[in-house]
């Protein structure tokens, strides 16, 4: 009986200690899954961390960092390829979101407005052979083309209106100017003829477009950007000399900043003595009421009644006076016929009265003789 309950005794043990053992096995393998599941689940948390944070920082820049808006400031490009790649931006008229740049190429020059609009970067209007300047911030023609979009992340993708494709491709494309290295959005544009590589950088814009077609590459590369500077035109100022019944012209450099008033600073200038040989053309009171070229290319001009009031001439030096007028503001917006009013009416002074529609031919700068001025 003793021996039974030996036996007994250690069977149970064994069972026991089976049962402990079978128990033990199970729990371990299961801490060992958890801690995997729980390593995977902590790495796609940080992954997921990685990535939330990654569209967190693509979705907190804005077109406004990589293309901000400026004043009395010039871009300067050099081109490879072509000898019109090299080109000089400068900054006409600004607003808080819109600007008006004047695009010279060496060969022409284009006036352009950009707008940053809906998260968009838009160049709303553009008009040739602009060599006058004239804020056309409002004007609009029905050809927006989109140049750069929001989201500011690689694959943003949108079509042009000639069934050309832009797609951002790389938001930090290493590239390479006269200006510097930089890291930069690149934006692809696809089309029949090329692709053409537009690379923007942060705090500054535009830095590099690269085309390509059939091997053969023309880029503009930025070459330096001057800042605090205004824009500098030589103009021609006319003015009768009634002594020999000539007119003579003097080039003036007139400094233009953003957003001055083209007609303001030309009057002002013009009211400037050069010389006691020449007659005055603007008396000291004399304003610019409107100053613009019409859709008809001919150029407009309202002067206000001081002009007349102020205005010490006879018929023959009035008719010198009226043609000075026509000649520096007409050779300046580059027409042939120059439309004259006083206060939005006709022009009628004891002399000479123009009839509604009557236009005033320029003459050619041939015509006049240059007057030095000694320095």
């Amino acid at each position: 009986m003793k021996k039974y309950l030996l036996t007994s005794l250690l069977a149970l043990v064994l069972l026991l200690c089976g049962c402990i053992i079978d128990r033990g096995n199970p729990s371990t393998t299961n801490n060992s899954s958890n801690q995997v599941k729980e390593e995977k689940k902590g790495n796609q948390e940080t992954k997921d961390h990685e990535n939330g944070q990654k569209e967190s920082e693509t979705e907190s820049i804005s077109i406004e960092d990589y293309y901000p808006i400026e004043k009395n400031v010039r871009y300067v490009y050099e081109g490879t390829g072509n000898e019109y790649a090299s080109y000089d931006v400068y900054i006409d008229y600004a607003s808080e979101h819109k600007v008006q740049q004047r695009i010279d190429n060496g060969g022409t020059v284009l006036a352009r407005i950009v707008e940053i609009k809906d998260g968009k970067l838009i160049k709303t209007y553009s008009r040739g052979e602009a060599y006058y300047r004239e804020s056309l911030l409002n004007s609009e023609n029905g050809e927006e083309e989109v140049l750069l979009m929001e989201p500011l992340k690689e694959g943003t993708t949108w079509k042009l209106k000639d069934s050309k494709v832009r797609t951002i491709t790389n938001l930090s494309a290493n590239v390479s100017t006269p200006s510097g290295n930089y890291q930069a959005i690149e934006v692809t544009t696809k089309g029949p003829d090329g692709d053409t590589l537009d690379y923007y950088v942060k705090g500054i814009g535009l830095v590099k477009t690269l085309f390509q077609s059939n091997g053969m590459e023309v880029s503009s590369s930025l070459s330096k950007i001057e800042k605090n500077v205004p824009f500098v035109q030589n103009i021609q100022f006319y003015y009768p000399n009634i002594n020999d019944d000539q007119l003579y012209y003097v080039s003036k450099e007139i400094s233009f900043h953003t957003n001055d008033i083209t007609k303001m600073v030309l009057a002002q200038a013009y009211k400037e003595n050069v010389s006691d040989s020449v007659n005055t053309v603007f008396s000291r009171n004399t304003k610019i009421n409107s100053l613009y070229l019409n859709q008809d290319n001919n150029l407009y001009i309202d002067l206000n009644k001081a002009f007349l009031t102020e205005m010490v001439a006879g018929s023959g030096l009035e008719r010198m006076i009226l043609q000075s007028i026509v000649n520096t503001f007409g050779h300046y917006y580059g027409v042939e016929k120059v439309y004259l009013t006083i206060d939005n009416e006709l022009y009628l002074s004891g002399h000479i009265s123009l009839n509604k529609g009557e236009f005033l031919t320029v003459t050619p700068i041939n015509e006049a003789i240059e007057l030095l001025q000694s320095k």
